[in-house]
């Protein structure tokens, strides 16, 4: 039997587009997808990759504005077109936008089964303030079902008195063949590569926002701790845009000797360069719901670096397997990572092995599967 079926998001993100597509594949979905924005420009540099979306989709009306560390959106458009599509399983990705009430309000009021897609962590730095406590603890009244991309969320839903029947995994995925082939092609071509990205011959890559949420400040202090001969051989290449740009240049400046380079934002197609040259990714996050960054690097077969803190972890690094696990705001413990992942070439290819070995089970394909798995759970108990 096909289900029909509604996803709420946000934006466009190009690493959502993979597993949209995938789930638009199934004979067992209709899917259609409703997006608040087409994007946000405030935060993200990402391009609209329009031309590859392959399910129904519509982008609502809105009004952006971002109060301080605040984002709000509202949006004119979502019960008409909830009435519209008439789904029989609404999904939606969070609680934080006016949009996700009405579809939560509509859902419970036709009947309709209403999932959260919820990435929260216990370590999220969210947590805590009473006003997001009590908006959420209200909304998790409305939702019927619960989809998580991993054990962090799971557990973390457990806590809050979820019961384990009514929540199922759908494992964070990208394109994972897409940056393994793009990967494999840079390497082949590195001769060609390295100059034209300015490349350094060895380096540590960090891809993200720059902010000091996100451990760069430590990372960068991290580094600079590095021994003089590490150093000397394995630069530190970062990758991304963020208010701290300017201040994290300074202070990569006096890692001497040693070659600190930022390259500002870089689109998905040209990241695999990035990846397929390093010597491990490092994701030294202080509170992060996931960290697609990670699957992204997995998938170019790195090594990974990254705090425990991250939501990614649980499921996809080892610590001593394929990278290391160091807690979060501790440029010392991230340093004394780098340098064995920096001394010993047959650790870091035996790593970066693993890495791509674990990351095929996080697929679109699998993400896919586990939505269709919750769609038929929700929709057989209210049969």
């Amino acid at each position: 039997m096909t289900r029909r079926v509604v996803i709420i998001t946000e934006i466009i993100a190009p690493y959502r587009i993979p597993v949209f597509n995938a789930l638009a594949e199934r004979k067992e979905i209709d899917l259609h997808v409703i997006f608040l924005s087409e994007s946000d420009p405030s935060l993200r540099q990402w391009r609209v990759y329009k031309e590859e979306i392959n399910f129904q989709y519509e982008v609502l009306p809105s009004w952006r504005r971002r109060l301080g560390r605040y984002n709000l959106l509202l949006n004119r458009g979502m019960l008409a077109a909830l009435h519209r599509i008439n789904p029989e399983v609404v999904l939606c990705g969070g609680y934080n936008y006016l949009a996700s009430w009405q579809a939560a309000t509509w859902a419970n009021s036709r009947g309709a089964r209403f999932l959260l897609w919820s990435e929260s962590t216990a370590s999220d730095n969210r947590r805590g303030h009473w006003p997001v406590e009590f908006m959420k603890a209200r909304f998790l009244r409305l939702c019927r079902g619960f989809v998580v991309p991993g054990k962090s969320s799971l557990d973390y839903l457990r806590g809050l008195g979820i019961p384990a029947q009514c929540i199922f995994n759908a494992p964070n995925a990208v394109d994972t063949p897409l940056f393994s082939k793009l990967a494999s092609e840079a390497r082949r071509d590195k001769a060609a590569v390295r100059p034209r990205n300015n490349l350094p011959p060895r380096y540590f890559l960090y891809v993200g926002r720059l902010v000091r949420a996100k451990g760069v400040f430590e990372l960068v202090e991290a580094y600079a701790q590095l021994q003089q001969e590490i150093r000397s051989q394995v630069g530190l290449v970062l990758v991304g845009e963020g208010e701290a740009r300017a201040e994290l240049m300074t202070l990569g400046s006096k890692a001497v000797p040693g070659r600190a380079q930022f390259f500002g934002f870089v689109h998905r197609e040209q990241l695999p360069e990035f990846y397929a040259l390093a010597d491990a990714l490092v994701f030294p996050t202080h509170s992060d719901t996931w960290g697609l960054v990670v699957n992204e690097a997995m998938s170019c077969g790195l090594p990974v670096v990254a705090t425990s803190v991250a939501g990614c972890v649980a499921d996809l690094v080892q610590d001593g397997w394929n990278g290391f696990v160091v807690p979060p705001k501790d440029p010392a413990a991230l340093a004394a990572a780098m340098t064995r992942v920096a001394a010993n070439s047959d650790l870091r290819n035996k790593m970066g092995s693993n890495s791509w070995e674990r990351v095929q089970a996080y697929s679109p394909e699998v993400w896919a599967e586990g939505l269709v798995q919750a769609v038929q759970s929700v929709c057989e108990k209210a049969a």
